[in-house]
């Protein structure tokens, strides 16, 4: 295409626009606003993320964090193999009894942080959860920080994780960490150590081990059959209570025990659930922390021995081509006469 005069740069365009605010102001709108907020008091909200971390034993570690808003303190941190529901029920868990119940938890949109039994847990404890918009990460600046200290302070100390012989090892090094070196210095926007500044709240009220307990169960409704049988995960149950077949009951267990279930309809228990083939079950989700442990060797040359059986059934019963070639040419000779 043919040029047609002089036409200024691209650069100088996008200079024009800012001093006429059309790229700051689109529409002549004010940009938005997001002012600097920090709760009144300790436990009114924990923020939750998870930051991923080095390799541990082999296996990439992630670490679930839960951090007060009012004084930055760690309420809950812990390492784990999985970035999923169990990992942060494990986190979280502890804390809650040990810390006290927050009126409110802060997280983005992550498949944990979403997950029915979190969301469960939460409305059992009273706590409300809120989920940060996709794409506008605002309000999680602080832990965002907190992350980036532990970056820059713990994990650059751990490196490539070959010196951490395992995942306990790796979170007793980080609790030690956040208990002697983060929580007891003074933070840089409050001026204060975060654990100083949290125990300032004390007391706070912790909920009962069987109110924690019924929180972090898990949940399932299923339509009971007219066997009084049902169906959950692949594992056929049989309820105790045979009047409720044909109803939809609500089946709460233990993630990683699934061996009974507690049956319960319109809120109230009706007895159990067991499985009809014995052995032990759990939700596909709980996967365990630490693999399976490999058989110890026996010390016996298993392939080996079979290999030379092998071999010597081979020479003995070996094809003789040559007895096969003379026993063609007998028939032959009988055939002739």
């Amino acid at each position: 295409m043919k040029a047609c005069g002089w036409s200024p740069s691209v650069r100088t365009l996008q200079r024009h626009f800012e001093r006429l605010e059309l790229r700051t102001r689109p529409g002549g709108l004010p940009p938005e606003v997001f002012g600097r907020f920090e709760c009144a008091a300790p436990n009114e909200m924990w923020t939750g993320d998870a930051l991923h971390g080095p390799r541990i034993a082999g296996r990439k570690a992630y670490l679930f964090c839960f951090l007060d808003d009012h004084s930055r303190a760690v309420m809950a941190a812990r390492w784990g193999y999985f970035e999923d529901t169990v990992r942060l029920a494990a986190a979280l868990r502890p804390a809650l009894a040990a810390r006290g119940v927050p009126a409110r938890i802060y997280t983005d949109n992550g498949s944990a942080f979403v997950d029915a039994a979190v969301n469960r847990a939460a409305a059992r404890l009273g706590i409300k959860i809120t989920h940060s918009a996709p794409g506008r990460p605002e309000g999680r600046g602080k832990i965002e920080r907190f992350f980036r200290t532990v970056r820059e302070e713990f994990l650059v100390e751990i490196g490539d994780g070959s010196r951490v012989a395992d995942l306990a090892e790796l979170n007793r090094l980080f609790t030690a960490w956040c208990e002697r070196v983060y929580h007891a210095r003074p933070h840089s926007e409050t001026g204060q150590p975060p654990a100083q500044r949290w125990l300032a709240g004390a007391p706070f009220p912790v909920p009962d081990p069987a109110q924690l307990r019924e929180a972090f169960l898990w949940s399932e409704h299923r339509v009971v059959r007219k066997d009084a049988t049902l169906s959950l995960f692949g594992v056929l149950y049989q309820v105790s209570d045979l009047s409720l077949a044909g109803r939809k009951i609500e089946c709460v267990f233990d993630p990683f025990d699934m061996s009974v279930l507690e049956v319960r309809w319109n809120g109230r228990p009706h007895g159990t659930a067991a499985p009809q083939q014995a052995g032990r079950h759990s939700h596909p989700k709980a996967k365990p922390e630490q693999p399976d442990v490999p058989p110890a060797p026996t010390g016996i040359d298993y392939l080996g021995l079979i290999r030379a059986e092998h071999e010597e059934a081979a020479r003995r019963d070996r094809i003789r081509y040559d007895a096969l070639a003379a026993g063609e040419d007998q028939d032959t000779a009988e055939g002739g006469r």
